[in-house]
């Protein structure tokens, strides 16, 4: 194909906040909240899955459970994350959607562990493609200037996700609404409905114009912009400013592996050193501490399963409000020290709250109070990690990115955690459950040393700057 001269990621650029960006906020953010609802309902469901009436799960059951619906999302995060970059974003993120309403129904209808744990992976796999495929869409529709605290804020509505589930399992598995073992079936039903809902939202989201270029589809990428600019001028009121900059590319269909992962791996190795290394900790803390917290209540404080979302509500609040809160400073005091600032500190506060949980210094509530600080600043930096592995490639290996530094992470840290977090918690030693917390701060804190060594000044500047496109 010929070159291309585009102006496209400038006029992107410069398009003022309006509603079409709260349609691609709400459309495509609502996988978070999915995913949060998912990870809390399980890890809210556990203790009622080991009675009799319902699964009989064991312990080690929950956590390798909770091991298969991370496995499905490393291997939907693959697989999907080629496509995603080959089929575009549109088709993919609608795919996907669709694969995870299949797996959460499936689950309100498992009858043992390996029904649970296969309708798990299908969920999983859905997510995961979701992550690949999202993340990049977001990233080429949201202006520069506010990429970072945007990014933030939605990977941090994991946590609303992470608040309905626990406001969900306080009422679904009281046993006064439904018997006990309908009522975590129940809970499964909600994200099923909110999925639905979304996957007709999404038919408003278009295609991504900066990949449509890079593929050769100038003239639908012109059609889109275009579009976009008209409902933008409408909204408000105002003649839309002359954009300032153009990019050449060479545009392709496809793009080998062997030009991705060159890229990838050896231009840029020392970016995807710092991917994986910010992936691997937040990984392995938060599949550690959520996939298993209602087995902590239950085993160390007296819990009843019942009243676990009740202190699970809070903390996911906390992580709600720490991304929220600080994500525009990633915008304005710049990445590289919010994110070695924000992991470094969660690090420290997690060895010193493992101390403590072991010295037997804490109550249900105050350990809960103590998570909620440190997971306002960890749930930054988890965010800033997606952030990261989404805006430090080229455009044209953005969603494989993506997907293999999430992928890679996940299976270090999110698949080990929640099943080794299971053996830990069933030998009933608080010292035992010290030692997994103490390694998880020991990753947190070799993060933020990556971060202020490897870390990429990108805030405020285009993704075509921060990496030029393979096409270009």
């Amino acid at each position: 194909m010929q070159a291309i001269t585009t102006d496209i990621p400038a006029r992107l650029d410069r398009l003022p906040w309006c509603r079409f960006h709260v349609l691609v906020v709400v459309a495509l953010g609502i996988t978070w909240v999915l995913d949060g609802l998912e990870v809390t309902i399980v890890g809210s469901i556990g203790p009622i899955l080991q009675d009799h009436r319902t699964l009989g799960l064991s312990t080690p059951d929950i956590g390798a459970v909770a091991s298969c619906y991370v496995a499905g999302a490393v291997a939907g995060a693959l697989g999907f994350g080629w496509l995603t970059d080959r089929l575009g974003r549109r088709l993919i993120f609608n795919v996907t959607l669709a694969i995870y309403l299949a797996g959460v129904l499936l689950t309100a209808f498992s009858w043992n562990f390996w029904s649970f744990a296969a309708f798990r992976v299908i969920t999983g796999l859905g997510i995961g493609g979701e992550y690949a495929a999202i993340n990049s869409a977001i990233d080429e529709l949201i202006p520069a200037r506010l990429r970072g605290r945007i990014d933030l804020i939605i990977n941090g509505s994991f946590w609303v996700g992470a608040a309905a589930g626990a406001a969900a399992s306080l009422l679904l598995l009281s046993g006064t609404l439904v018997g006990v073992d309908v009522g975590w079936r129940l809970g499964f039903g909600i994200g099923g409905g909110l999925g639905l809902f979304i996957l007709a939202l999404r038919r408003f989201v278009p295609e991504s114009p900066r990949w449509l270029v890079t593929h050769g589809y100038q003239r639908e990428a012109e059609t889109t912009v275009a579009a976009v600019e008209q409902r933008v001028e409408q909204d408000t009121g105002r003649a839309l400013p002359k954009p300032e900059g153009t990019l050449t590319v060479h545009p392709r269909k496809t793009f080998g592996f062997g030009l991705i992962f060159s890229a990838m791996f050896g231009t840029y190795r020392g970016r995807s050193v710092l991917a994986v290394v910010l992936m691997t900790a937040q990984a392995f803390l938060f599949n550690a501490v959520f996939f298993t917290y209602g087995l902590v209540l239950a085993h160390f404080y007296g819990v009843p399963g019942t009243m676990t979302g009740l202190y699970i509500l809070p903390l996911a609040a906390g992580n709600f409000f720490g991304p929220l809160l600080l994500g525009h400073f990633f915008d304005t005091v710049g990445r590289r020290r919010m994110i070695a600032g924000t992991y470094g500190l969660s690090g420290l506060l997690l060895a010193a709250t493992a101390l403590g949980f072991a010295a037997g210094a804490f109550s249900a509530t105050t350990q809960t109070i103590a998570w909620i600080v440190i997971f306002f600043f960890a749930s930054a930096a988890a965010s800033s990690a997606y952030l990261t592995a989404s805006e430090i490639f080229p455009l044209e290996t953005r969603a494989l990115a993506i997907a293999v530094f999430y992928a890679l992470g996940t299976a270090i840290g999110g698949v080990v955690a929640p099943a080794l977090f299971g053996h830990l918690i069933e030998s009933s030693s608080p010292w035992a459950v010290c030692g997994g917390y103490l390694v998880a701060a020991v990753l947190m804190l070799l993060a933020a040393l990556t971060e202020a060594v490897l870390g990429v000044d990108a805030e405020g500047k285009s993704l075509e700057s921060i990496a030029a496109p393979l096409s270009g």
